[in-house]
């Protein structure tokens, strides 16, 4: 079950996400749903479109299925998403 302890070994694609900050001021503050995830990016589908934020340099909040509130650091999430998922 996906926790704030472990969220980086998890899949994250469908969790809710806000962009609490990033390294491109316009990205900042925007949220949407993880649709796609790559090395460097996370694809995240917005109220108006597909957008896609760099890992590096950005802050990522979500509420995950136990109500809890995570903020993730994208500089931790830089992996493929098959390795990460694999690393203990």
């Amino acid at each position: 079950m996906i926790s704030c302890q472990n969220v980086a070994r998890h899949e994250l694609i469908g969790l809710d996400v806000l962009v609490a900050g990033a390294s491109n001021p316009s990205q900042g503050g925007m949220s949407g749903r993880i649709i796609d995830e790559t090395r460097n990016l996370v694809v995240l589908q917005t109220e108006t479109g597909i957008k896609k934020v760099p890992k590096n340099g950005s802050i990522f909040r979500s509420r995950l299925p136990d109500n809890s509130l995570v903020e993730i650091h994208g500089s931790a999430l830089i992996l493929a998403p098959e390795k990460r998922l694999k690393r203990a």
